[in-house]
């Protein structure tokens, strides 16, 4: 909670102003939206802050629907802790319709990560927080490591989102 400040009313007499204590939350754009095709996936290998200040990989992926929506979970099946796109590299079923585990073929709701079939089912992938902003895929809430240096591609516009660096899988 924010404490009242003194500011000088209009006329010079003193009021109560209370200002908002208001931390925003970690935004770091991960992708441009194109470079997920609707109707697809993509992994992220990024490196996450934990609280005790550390650096940690953080596997993740974003699927990116028809209807432009985007959705992320972390990469780790929860029946074995296995990358879900292990083996083929695919994240689907061959419908399309559910997320699927490489490994031992578990299904996933796409838009609630909830298992509906398999060695899990009725277990849920991590959800991770992503949204569209500006044609940007950004994830929010998760602080992690960001680049280092400035960008020689950007024109020194200072935007809400941060940079980050991006491993290759």
């Amino acid at each position: 909670m924010s404490e009242p400040s003194q500011d000088a009313a209009p006329g010079g007499a003193a009021h109560d102003v209370t200002v908002p204590d208001i931390t925003a939350p970690d935004v770091y754009a991960i992708c441009a939206a194109s470079d997920i095709e609707k109707g697809a996936a993509k992994a992220f290998s990024l490196s996450r802050i934990t609280e005790a200040g550390e650096h940690r990989p953080f596997a993740i992926f974003v699927v990116r629907t028809h209807a432009n929506e985007v959705f992320g979970y972390v990469n780790v099946c929860p029946h074995e802790g296995k990358w879900l796109n292990f083996g083929d590299g695919e994240f689907f079923s061959r419908d399309r319709a559910f997320l699927r585990c490489g490994r031992h073929g578990a299904l996933f709701e796409i838009d609630s990560g909830l298992c509906i079939a398999g060695d899990c089912k009725g277990q849920s992938l991590e959800p991770v927080a992503v949204t569209l902003i500006d044609g940007e895929v950004c994830l929010c809430g998760v602080p992690l490591v960001e680049d280092e240096g400035p960008d020689p591609f950007r024109d020194g516009d200072s935007d809400e989102t941060m940079d980050i660096m991006i491993h290759p899988e």
